[in-house]
């Protein structure tokens, strides 16, 4: 399996990425054990999930430690098992390093991630940072997360928190907040869309889509009159991220007012 996605990608800047990833399942495969990636962004994913779907290789899952991650692994796991069984050896897998802060001190997102890239940790060993009301919580891969925990200890910004390591479980739930919207467009094709919510020109639209910054669903699409269905999800990179809700009413002109939710 996978000599035709070695040979497509040999000289590809994804290519060592395509060689982890199948080396991963091979060894799943052939040991019977549950093996797992580091985290991927949206591209990567999507890259993944295509050449996946191309070997017809469906024993996985993508999970970046809790629902609609930003950064997610993938798992794979033998046959004999099923998805059930893998959920639960997530707290294998994942673990949270919670920051409390000092009640004087707030920090933004931006500021927990400089905090960690300054230690040398490689941005792919930890996923998603959700700011809470009292700091942070950061999911980490459980092989890394107890090193990185005493790391963060050594830095002048955290000298004075309280950083523990949590159960993938006991991770601080946030509520999505999103930013109801409305836009215009003469049909629902995704150019439009794009030209709409990066607020730019229909042909800055087609260049955003070829240069591959546009996901729908979470896959790459580079296709301009791709059909945009209700609930789905649109990515721009850079501009960020969108659900198309529904037609609101068509107007007068023959063009559409659509309900989108923007992710705050």
């Amino acid at each position: 399996m996978f000599e035709s996605a070695r040979e497509k990608y040999k000289n590809s800047e994804h290519k060592l990425l395509i060689a982890k990833v199948i080396d991963k399942y091979e060894f799943s495969k052939t040991k019977n054990k549950i093996t797992y990636t580091d985290f991927l962004n949206i591209s990567e994913i999507s890259i993944v999930k295509k050449i996946l779907k191309e070997e017809n290789v469906s024993n996985f899952v993508i999970f970046g430690g809790k629902e609609e991650a930003d950064r997610n692994v993938i798992i794979f796991y033998p046959e004999k098992f099923s998805e059930e069984m893998v959920e639960k050896n997530y707290e294998k897998i994942f673990e949270v390093i919670r920051i409390k802060l000092p009640n004087n001190i707030k920090y933004e997102h931006r500021e927990f991630l400089s905090g960690i890239m300054k230690l040398g940790i490689k941005r792919e060993k930890f996923g998603d940072i959700l700011v809470t009301e009292f700091g942070a919580d950061i999911i980490a891969l459980a092989e890394i997360s107890k090193v990185l925990a005493n790391d963060l200890k050594t830095l002048t910004r955290f000298r004075k928190s309280e950083i523990t390591v949590e159960n993938i479980n006991d991770l601080t739930y946030i509520e999505t907040e999103f930013e109801n919207i409305n836009i215009i467009v003469s049909s629902i094709r995704l150019d439009n869309f794009v030209s709409e919510l990066a607020k730019c020109s229909r042909g800055n639209a087609s260049d955003i889509i070829t240069e591959g910054r546009v996901f729908v669903n979470s896959i790459n699409e580079f296709k301009d009159s791709k059909k945009i269905n209700v609930g789905d999800l649109i990515t721009i990179r850079g501009k960020g991220k969108f659900i198309f809700d529904g037609i609101e009413k068509e107007t007068k002109s023959g063009r559409y007012l659509l309900n989108m939710r923007k992710y705050k």
